[in-house]
């Protein structure tokens, strides 16, 4: 296997369009790193920071999103976070609303018109989380300018910040290899890897015995090693496994030769929507808290959102939405209508299931239970390193552990399918021979 990797990363890399997108993602990624160590003028680190203390566990999940930018105070502490809760609003917006219904139904030109609302409307939503930073720390902001000069210099500076790296993701995906929004995120989480491994260390150093022995600490980091690398082979290889329907293809006589008549199957990826149903519900999860911690809310609600993630009921919620994104996600990538026409255009047929809409409904019933599994697979995946982490009072190290990992393996197998496509395009052997 070791050695077919670096195989195809030889032929990959003689391939100059190939190349040439390897080294722009690199280059992109570089640029998203350093633009995490630029700061915004005007606004104070230390009240900015202790407004991230504020929020807890919160202000920490925002600052692994963003790479470390928040703790920088830099122009890109809002990360992609508001281009994400963009095209989920949006998302939701076109099943709701006929209108975009309509354009998304007319095709490539269509889905551009969408993706340009969406773009708008996560620029307003910078914007206004923008102003809630300013907001926060403006009675310690660095009075070198006038107020309303320095309101419209770090709201203009934070937003953008945010527009620069929606660009960057859009960029990624024409040019680039994998998908960018979720490369961005990915290099965030794998940028704190060692703060979090020294916040590990540290949780894990209390389970020394009383004489001072360090054997219990050793045997809880080996553990918990242990642990993430079981997690991390069952997500690729759930992530690599698919339900095959077999598939007959009917003879058809054209002059004196007769084609067709051969078997095949129809594949149908276990984890057909990948990481977006964690990293949606994430998301949404954090926009009531981020509100109440950024307006400096005191009383029992704002209270109740920005300790939410403390009690029962969060998990719960967080495993619903999980579900719930899954299947919305599947409904709107996989049409069973659409397939069981293609197949009866080309004379094929489920053995022992009429044509027409009884293999559309066969079709839509494998894709529905293929999604509970993907759904419970995220949900344990997910929410199974934080329950171990609590248990072991281990929680400011682990408590990000199940998503971070989800995201990171996800986005790996994403660049590696998109490669071992653009090698099969041109008859190398790649990955998965």
């Amino acid at each position: 296997m070791g050695g077919g990797i670096f195989s195809t990363f030889r032929n990959a890399w003689r391939v100059e369009d190939i190349r040439r997108k390897i080294f722009f993602t690199l280059f992109a990624v570089l640029i998203f790193r350093l633009g995490t160590h630029v700061p915004v003028p005007g606004i104070s680190s230390v009240a900015f920071n202790e407004l991230l203390g504020k929020l807890g566990q919160l202000g920490s999940f925002l600052n692994i999103f963003s790479g470390g930018a928040l703790n920088q105070v830099s122009i890109l502490s809002l990360g992609i976070q508001p281009y994400i809760n963009a095209s989920i609003i949006m998302q939701l917006l076109v099943v709701i609303i006929p209108a975009l219904q309509t354009l998304q139904d007319e095709g490539e030109s269509g889905r551009k018109k969408i993706q340009k609302y969406t773009r708008y409307f996560a620029i307003v939503l910078a914007l206004v989380m923008s102003f809630f930073y300013w907001n926060a720390t403006k009675v310690a902001a660095i009075n070198a300018l006038p107020a309303w000069l320095n309101a419209f210099v770090v709201i203009f500076s934070f937003t953008a910040g945010s527009a620069f790296i929606m660009w960057l993701a859009e960029q990624i995906n024409k040019r680039g290899i994998g998908n960018g929004t979720s490369i961005i995120i990915a290099i965030g989480i794998i940028s704190r890897i060692p703060y979090t491994v020294q916040l590990l260390w540290r949780s894990v150093s209390a389970w020394r015995l009383g004489g001072g022995s360090i054997l219990p600490a050793i045997l809880m980091v080996i553990a918990v090693i242990a642990f993430f690398v079981f997690i991390i082979g069952l997500v690729v290889y759930i992530s690599t496994s698919e339900r095959r329907i077999p598939v007959q293809y009917a003879k058809k006589v054209i002059g004196r030769k007769v084609y067709g008549g051969q078997s095949s199957y129809l594949p149908i990826k276990v984890n057909q929507s990948g990481v977006l149903p964690v990293i949606f519900a994430v998301s949404v999860l954090m926009m009531p808290s981020t509100i109440a911690g950024m307006t400096g809310g005191t009383g029992k609600v704002a209270q109740f959102f920005l300790n939410f993630n403390q009690h029962v009921s969060y998990y719960i919620v967080y495993a619903l939405m999980i579900l719930g994104f899954t299947f919305f996600y599947s409904s709107i990538s996989f049409n069973p209508v659409d397939i069981s026409k293609n197949l009866q255009k080309n004379g094929g047929f489920i053995p022992g299931i009429r044509p027409g809409k009884p293999t559309s409904d066969y079709i839509k019933a494998s894709a529905n239970k293929l999604s509970w599994f993907e759904a419970l697979f995220l949900t344990i995946v997910v929410l199974l390193p934080t329950i171990l982490s609590f248990a072991t009072g281990t929680s400011q190290a682990l408590w990000f552990g199940g998503t971070g990992v989800m995201i990171i393996v996800g986005v790996a197998l994403d660049m590696v399918n998109q490669l071992e496509a653009q090698l099969m395009m041109r008859h190398y052997k790649g990955f998965l021979d």
